[in-house]
């Protein structure tokens, strides 16, 4: 909040201040009245009923800058006490309005020219002063001085704590509505993670089916059948894994969620890979049983990797490794050797060895893929793997 050049009023806001310090100078102004000798103010003290009230017109008009020019204008009005009592009501609307800035100096300047100024109408008017009563005066105009001030530090200190919390909201919404923006964007790469993890590796398996059927003419009756079975049976299955998916994303609660794969179902994935063609060995020296996100990771790896194989090698032989112990590392890789055959190669989306990435890092491991000397290609991960039982016997 710009402390110079404070947001002028509007006229509502006005409606009240401006009357109040009006209202505020008439007692000043009835007393003086009160010690003026009788007649004086249509004779000799006819500044009094003209002169007096036109300057404090003067200072509440001056007053609706006060928030634009706040040191000119509490300055301006503060002097003009010195020729009109009815005035000081501006002047300490004045002197409170820059004390809201909270600037000593300020304040200070301006106070002691309002106490010094109002001693002048002592001497302007032909008022009998008694003896002793000149720091009577001067102690009452500086406590209304002091007053004024007193609450004017109290309302800016109060408008800070307001601006503040206004300030911490707002921050707190434009930080809430980022992470809910950062928390829809993970959701939706979680969910193409998971349409590609589910879905790729069954429609390639099925398109290097259809891709062997249309170039092949010299397939007997029966591998023909076999090649449609395959095709009907991973269309079949594609549909009823992605009609999972969506039912996780409609989040029906009368459907449960779909299990998700961990290291126990790797031999399952390579059965079918080989059962839809795919020239598939594995090999594994695993012991023990991985956390589910290490051995879910694993089991990712493994189908990414047979996904691709499927894609852009077909015909290739594909070795599939699985090794490690717990407090040490798992190792995956998949690697496959050049291509036998040519197909129509599917639309690649090129945000699978992506998505494995992320889920990798997550993890906590480190993915490699490359091609190879032979011409093939390898993608392997090393995945981190704690031993909780020894943690736990400790």
């Amino acid at each position: 909040m710009n402390a110079d050049i404070a947001p002028r009023l509007g006229g509502r806001q006005q409606t009240w201040r401006l009357p109040a310090a009006a209202a505020l100078g008439i007692p000043f102004w009835l007393s003086t009245s009160a010690a003026l000798p009788r007649g004086c103010a249509t004779d000799t003290c006819s500044w009094f009923a003209t002169g007096d009230p036109l300057v404090a017109l003067g200072c509440l008009t001056a007053l609706l800058w006060r928030r634009r020019f706040p040191l000119a204008v509490a300055m301006a009005v503060a002097i003009a006490t010195s020729a009109s009592t009815l005035a000081i009501g501006a002047a300490l609307l004045a002197l409170c309005s820059i004390s809201t800035r909270r600037r000593p100096v300020e304040i200070g300047v301006v106070a002691l020219v309002y106490v010094a100024a109002a001693q002048f109408t002592l001497v302007l008017y032909p008022v009998k002063i008694p003896p002793g009563s000149t720091w009577v005066q001067l102690a009452l105009t500086a406590l209304s001085a002091g007053i004024a001030v007193a609450m004017g530090v109290a309302i800016g200190a109060r408008r800070v704590e307001v601006w503040s919390l206004r300030e911490r909201a707002e921050s707190a919404e434009r930080e809430q509505t980022a992470r809910a923006a950062q928390a829809r964007a993970q959701e939706r790469n979680r969910i193409a993670r998971e349409m590609h993890d589910v879905l790729a590796h069954r429609i390639s398996l099925v398109a290097m089916q259809a891709g062997v059927l249309d170039h092949r003419g010299n397939l007997t009756t029966e591998e023909d059948r076999t090649l449609i079975r395959g095709i009907a049976d991973g269309s079949r299955q594609a549909l009823e894994e992605l009609r999972d998916v969506l039912g996780v994303l409609r989040a029906d609660p009368d459907r449960p969620e779909p299990p998700q794969p961990s290291l126990d179902r790797i031999p399952e994935l390579v059965a079918d890979a080989r059962a839809f063609g795919l020239d598939v060995t594995l090999t594994t020296t695993v012991t023990g049983k991985p956390s589910d996100v290490v051995g879910r990771t694993c089991y990712r790896v493994i189908q990414e990797g047979l996904t691709n194989a499927a894609k852009h090698a077909p015909g290739a032989h594909v070795h599939v490794t699985v090794e490690g112990t717990a407090g040490d590392e798992l190792h995956v890789g998949v690697h496959n050797s050049p291509a036998t055959a040519t197909t129509t190669q599917p639309p690649a989306s090129g945000f699978g060895l992506l998505g494995l990435a992320e889920r990798i890092t997550l993890a906590g491991g480190r993915l490699s893929h490359h091609p190879t000397s032979d011409g093939g290609y390898a993608l392997s991960a090393q995945l981190p793997w704690p031993n909780h039982d020894h943690e736990k016997r400790s």
